[in-house]
């Protein structure tokens, strides 16, 4: 069977609590699909549609279905007011 959730991560480049969760990921080796939002500026559609929002950074947590559809299950904006909660989804990845 496949990950429990999958994360899509959306930074902007100017962003420091954007850069604080990514040094973060990549300490403890969580894995993630990251969209810079800088450079392709289309992705804002996204995250409105996820969070209602374009401030960065937005955690968008998936599950995939049975027929391998993905699935939104959480999302957050900001890294270190989310800390805790960020920590025990990080688990599920």
């Amino acid at each position: 069977m496949g990950k429990a959730m999958e994360m899509v991560l959306y930074t902007r480049p100017t962003c420091s609590d954007c850069q604080d969760a990514k040094t973060y990921l990549a300490a403890h080796g969580i894995s993630y699909e990251h969209k810079d939002v800088e450079a392709a500026r289309e992705l804002e559609i996204d995250m409105k549609e996820i969070s209602g929002s374009r401030i960065v950074p937005l955690f968008a947590f998936y599950k995939r279905g049975l027929f391998g559809k993905r699935r939104l299950e959480h999302h957050f904006i900001g890294f270190e007011e989310n800390k805790e909660e960020l920590k025990r989804l990080f688990a599920l990845l």
